[in-house]
């Protein structure tokens, strides 16, 4: 599984998401950062509908969204953590 956060920088949420993928990536997972804003940023957001940031979106092998978050609060760590150990 593939973790995604799709976030702007320089937003009131951009301390929380930076310490929210730190958590993540201190228990062993690789957090992907995208800005909606670049090509792949912009393609994986429209592919998937998202219009509010941040989002975390859990993404398989296949490409295919298995869970997505939208907006803050940010789902919890061990929610998200349940994923990248699958």
């Amino acid at each position: 599984m593939r973790v995604v956060v799709l976030t702007k920088e320089g937003y009131d949420y951009s301390s929380t998401v930076d310490a929210f993928i730190t958590e993540l990536e201190s228990g062993g997972g690789e957090v992907e950062r995208l800005d909606p804003d670049t090509y792949e940023g912009e393609s994986l957001a429209r592919s998937l509908d998202i219009l509010e940031f941040p989002a975390v979106v859990v993404v398989d092998a296949n490409g295919t969204a298995i869970q997505q978050w939208l907006g803050v609060p940010l789902p919890p760590v061990s929610e998200v953590a349940y994923y990248i150990n699958l």
